[in-house]
């Protein structure tokens, strides 16, 4: 039986690894379908995490480091997808795709979350063809071109400001008139010569043929209608919790939610089932920043390192 099951391989899992293992706690293992690493490995660069400031290095390079000195301290990773987890007496179970369940005596959810979809009519259609939620993955296929990004949040920005330095010019189409980045972000975005902002507007159709993505048909707020002629849109709008791994049969969650989702937690991502606990992106009031998910989980392990000697 394990002591302690870590589900998602993202900064906050691989924190929790770390505390988990150089805490003194034995057979624990990480359930990470693909390599560790989480969302932050398709980032362009990293500016906001502190002793990290090399404009060189991607949150690829950013997260190489980490995956080593987790595994230092033996940490195992077990490339599985983890169904669900269930209760089971004072344990609990952990359901694996395609293989026999394990038994843990306690959880750590690392799941976080994915990218919103702006339900935008020729937005499925598309996708992958001109439609993207990823600037690091794609951006080099608009080098020289003209992109869009939908969005207000620090990721739209970011990533326009990324490809800013591929793209000869980047719209950022917001509905509203204002930003929700930081203040920073928004001074060097305003600054860029080649980002042009279309705000108080919102896009209402995809548009293309065969070869993908040809245009955007943006409308204001006085019902005002304009083409874009882009070959790709980037779409930034939030993210949906990857919360299905605590999904039961009866299609209640194993632990308390609120309305969107998100598991409600304490300061110490206790959740409403002793020895179930959940950090980073998935929890309720996430500021969704890799240091913050680090935190979550090197605080999550420390609770558990509590809970198990209470249990012993």
């Amino acid at each position: 039986m394990l002591n302690c099951a870590i589900i998602g391989g993202g900064p906050a899992g691989l924190a929790a690894g770390l505390y988990a293992t150089r805490g003194g706690i034995e057979n624990v293992t990480l359930f990470e379908k693909g390599l560790p690493g989480g969302q932050i490995t398709q980032s362009s660069e990293i500016e906001n995490y502190p002793g990290f400031f090399d404009h060189t290095k991607s949150g690829m390079d950013f997260m190489d480091s980490w995956q080593e000195q987790c595994f230092h301290f033996g940490l195992k990773h077990q490339m599985d997808e983890v169904v669900n987890i269930e209760k089971e007496g004072e344990n609990f179970k952990i359901n694996i795709l395609g293989k026999e369940p394990q038994l843990a005596k306690s959880v750590i959810v690392c799941t976080g979350s994915t990218p919103k979809k702006a339900n935008i009519k020729g937005e499925n259609e598309f996708f992958g063809r001109g439609v993207s939620t990823c600037a690091t993955c794609d951006g080099f296929f608009y080098k020289n071109k003209e992109v869009a990004i939908l969005g207000g949040g620090d990721t739209a920005l970011e990533e326009a400001y990324y490809l800013s330095n591929i793209c000869s010019k980047v719209y950022i189409i917001h509905r509203r008139d204002t930003f929700r980045a930081a203040p920073s972000t928004i001074d060097r975005v305003q600054k860029k010569d080649n980002i042009e902002l279309i705000l108080n507007s919102q896009i209402i159709e995809i548009v293309g043929d065969a070869m993908g993505v040809n245009g955007l048909i943006i409308e204001d707020v006085n019902k005002n209608k304009q083409k874009l002629n882009v070959p790709g849109i980037f779409v930034f709008v939030g993210n949906d919790v990857n919360n299905s791994v605590l999904k039961q049969s009866d299609g209640k969650f194993l632990c308390d939610t609120n309305e969107y989702g998100q598991i409600i937690t304490n300061l110490k991502m206790h959740t409403s089932v002793e020895g179930l606990f959940v950090a980073g992106d998935m929890r309720i009031d996430a500021p969704k920043q890799v240091i913050c998910a680090a935190s979550d989980g090197a605080t999550a392990a420390l609770e558990v390192i509590s809970y198990l000697n209470e249990r012993s």
